[in-house]
């Protein structure tokens, strides 16, 4: 088995990736449109809005949460999710200077 060769790159490109994963699939980008919409909101909400089960959507908040996209805080029986605006930020400046001095290809 091969070794990872993540080390390899600067951090800042490892962030991107990181990120990138945990936004690559339809249903997180539905939730983090309707959190930046909303602001914050409990889980049921989310599964209220989304056509997918509640177990789905706790998975896909999971995924979000461990990448440090959206954060949660438990409020009695509830889990309150917002999306973690200094995160988001960061990863909008890192995409932002990826693409600064790109030129037309073909």
């Amino acid at each position: 088995m091969g070794l990872s060769k993540t080390e390899l790159y600067p951090q800042h490109y490892i962030d991107i990736a990181s990120m990138a994963k945990a936004l690559a699939h339809p249903a997180r980008i539905a939730i983090l449109d309707y959190l930046i919409k909303k602001g914050e909101c409990v889980c049921g909400d989310i599964v209220d809005e989304l056509p997918l089960s509640q177990s789905t959507v706790s998975q896909h908040l999971k995924s979000m949460k461990e990448a440090g996209i959206i954060k949660g805080d438990v409020d009695g029986v509830f889990r309150c999710y917002c999306i973690n605006t200094t995160t988001c930020q960061t990863l909008m400046n890192q995409i932002k200077n990826l693409f600064t001095g790109m030129t037309g290809c073909c």
